[in-house]
């Protein structure tokens, strides 16, 4: 079968590989780069054949990331951190490199190889990165926009690493191949601009107007991965022109669609580029050389953290930051296996050489979802040997912070909350760790400190000692049971509110004693159901029994520990069973004339007169002098049973003797 064969033995494999890392707590790219192994060339069983062709189809993988990383990350956000990306990048470059030809000289290598592999180790790898931020839940955060940028300009400079490095030997040629290809470049982006904010909305537009769903999802293929063979036909990259076409089209109305739609197809193709990694990988190789090759590792990895961490530094980016993007670009990056290709086809490099570049490629993209964890324990041990600068504190009075809430967030969830505290004037500080949301925060006025939440030199800050409630509104698992574990510690007594994204979650909160859980997902399913039973005719009252029902059986296990939450759901039942409803008094009714102590309302039915509308006045809370005059208006609480008995109070005489008549001769 060929190829279709190949691709069904690594969609199995890769099925079991994330399935395993799954089970284990793992990021699933490990899964799909063992199941790479294990389908390679190198090893037993099932093998794949024609590993050219998914290569092949793995650049596509490569270059539908950078197009959804184009579509979130677009030129505003870029221009933010222009700095450091297009100055701080180009000295990491350098230094790297340094460090890869000292390192090579050190293991026996040629001058020539030894700066091809300074080449190689400088470059991380964007697709490595990038899964790793989704998975752990930190993609929107300073550290990795900063990752992100100099990520972009690091595959920016393959171009002319791939064309300067074959040329060393003709320094002059080289050069001038080099300025060629940043022209090209140059003529490139700005005609993907113009053409971006004039033809693409244009196109867009029509499409969508067809309410299309298919062929709107094959134009965004079209534009994205057309444009990035448009780049590669003039000699750059074809990952950077996808990415290119990713930033013109964040500026449009469809981006969100576009995302929305391109997202399963990337995760699909970078699975193939992660499984075909993983068949590169030569295990006998790795067994014969393993002294080199971990030598080479830690020298590369603890370089290259070191590196970064001191350019993001020298930029003035303070805290964890540093740390965060050492620890998270240190690997070498999948760029690597196209510039080492090269250097083999140019001599450069030898077999030998090739497959421990790959070995070293490969061991760092391997460790980085465990080593980039590693930055918040790394700051913590720092914190004890050197006092911490003062965290980033906006519109936070001494005064304010007592008694006070702390909400851990500010997305969506945490934006309500916080709308919410404001308007009812209620003391509250935000604990954010995104710049942009941070900024945003800043405009308003609204204290916050810059941090992550389960640092507990970011809560000592916010004083979570005094604070009367922790809202813990983050949306993944792990940082959420990270900040609640670290609260505990430090205010053992303190009352915590947490969002949980899954239901098995909500053991887990239990057990660290968490007081309040929220799950948005079973919240809005069993709404739902209620907007449904309530088309379908069925009760209120029965409606409102089953939604409690099922709602404390979902959340048993916090109720159990929390009184309160128990006594909170009782006040809401009873405050749904409640209900006011306006009645008019008629002029030959028995109440007419009557005081509502005369009447004895309460007694009889057991509602209550909260209001009356007379003459356009109203009068609340009447007292029992009040008189219930022909034409008044009454508003009376109570349940359906005690309304519908105040109701029959109302009633004139004769409608009650005729009602009470007509069932007397109904009767056999």
């Amino acid at each position: 079968m060929g190829i279709a064969a190949d691709i069904a033995i690594i969609l199995v494999a890769a099925l079991v590989g994330g399935f395993v890392a799954q089970r284990f707590g793992q990021p699933l790219i490990l899964g799909y780069i063992v199941a790479g192994v294990l389908v390679g060339p190198y090893t037993g069983g099932p093998t794949v054949v024609e590993i050219h062709d998914i290569e092949l189809l793995a650049e596509i993988g490569v270059a539908l990331l950078l197009f959804a990383l184009g579509l979130e990350f677009n030129f505003r956000k870029l221009a933010r951190i222009k700095w450091i990306a297009f100055v701080g990048t180009p000295l990491q470059l350098a230094l790297s490199m340094a460090l890869g030809w000292a390192l090579g000289r050190l293991i026996g290598w040629s001058d020539y190889s030894s700066l091809w592999l300074g080449g190689l180790v400088a470059l991380s790898s964007t697709m490595v990165i990038l899964k790793t931020l989704m998975a752990r839940g930190t993609l929107g955060t300073l550290a990795s926009r900063l990752m992100i940028g100099m990520l972009i300009v690091q595959d920016i400079a393959v171009v002319p690493l791939m064309i300067i490095l074959p040329e060393l030997g003709d320094l002059q040629a080289g050069i001038a191949q080099l300025g060629w290809a940043v022209v090209r470049a140059g003529l490139f982006i700005a005609a993907m601009v113009f053409v971006g904010t004039r033809l693409i909305p244009f196109l867009l537009k029509r499409i969508a107007a067809w309410n299309s769903r298919e062929l709107f999802l094959i134009t965004i293929m079209a534009l994205g991965l057309g444009i990035g063979y448009a780049t590669y036909l003039v000699g750059l990259s074809f990952a950077f022109g996808a990415f290119v076409a990713g930033m013109v089209l964040s500026e449009s109305d469809y981006s969100h669609q576009a995302l929305s739609d391109i997202v399963p197809l990337r995760d699909v193709f970078g699975m193939l580029f992660f499984v075909s990694v993983g068949m590169l990988l030569d295990p006998r190789f790795l067994l014969a050389n393993a002294g080199t090759i971990l030598l080479v590792v830690l020298a590369v990895s603890l370089g290259k953290a070191l590196i970064f961490s001191g350019v993001v530094r020298s930029f003035g980016y303070g805290g964890e930051v540093p740390l965060a993007v050492g620890f998270g670009l240190f690997q070498v990056g999948e760029f690597a296996f196209v510039l080492a290709r090269v250097g083999l086809n140019a001599g450069a490099l030898d077999n030998e050489q090739y497959n421990l570049v790959l070995a070293v490629a490969l061991t760092t993209m391997l460790l980085t979802p465990f080593v980039s964890r590693l930055s918040e324990p790394a700051y913590g041990i720092w914190q004890r040997f050197r006092p911490a600068p003062p965290l980033d504190m906006v519109d936070i009075r001494e005064e304010t912070l007592k008694d006070h809430f702390i909400i851990a967030g500010y997305g969506r969830v945490g934006r309500y909350i916080a709308d919410l505290l404001q308007r009812l004037s209620l003391p509250f500080v935000v604990i954010e760790r995104d710049q942009s949301r941070m900024d945003e925060l800043k405009a308003a006025g609204v204290p916050v400190i810059y941090g992550d939440a389960a640092s507990p030199v970011v809560l000592e800050a916010a004083h979570v000692a005094q604070a009367r409630l922790l809202l813990v509104a983050v949306p993944a698992a792990i940082d959420i049971e990270m900040i609640v574990r670290q609260a505990s510690l430090l205010s053992p007594g303190l009352h915590m509110v947490a969002r949980a994204n899954q239901l098995t979650q909500l053991e887990i909160l239990h057990n660290l004693g968490i007081h309040e859980v929220v799950q948005p997902e079973f919240e809005a399913g069993l709404e739902m159901v209620r907007q449904a039973l309530l088309h379908a005719d069925v009760p209120p009252v029965e409606i409102e029994r089953l939604s409690d029902s099922v709602r404390s059986e979902q959340y048993r296990s916090i109720e159990d520990l929390n009184s309160d939450a128990i006594a909170l759901r009782q006040l809401r039942r009873v405050r749904r069973s409640l209900e006011i409803s306006w009645y008019t008094v008629p002029d030959d009714s028995p109440l007419a004339h009557t005081t509502i102590g005369e009447s004895a309302l309460r007694k009889r039915t057991g509602a209550s007169v909260v209001a009356l509308l007379y003459d356009g006045a109203v009068q609340t809370n009447p007292g029992p002098d009040a008189r219930l005059h022909p034409g008044v208006q009454v508003a009376v609480l109570g349940t359906a049973e005690q309304r519908a008995a105040f109701e029959e109070l109302l009633e004139p005489v004769e409608l009650l003797e005729q009602t009470a008549s007509s069932q007397i001769t109904v009767q056999p």
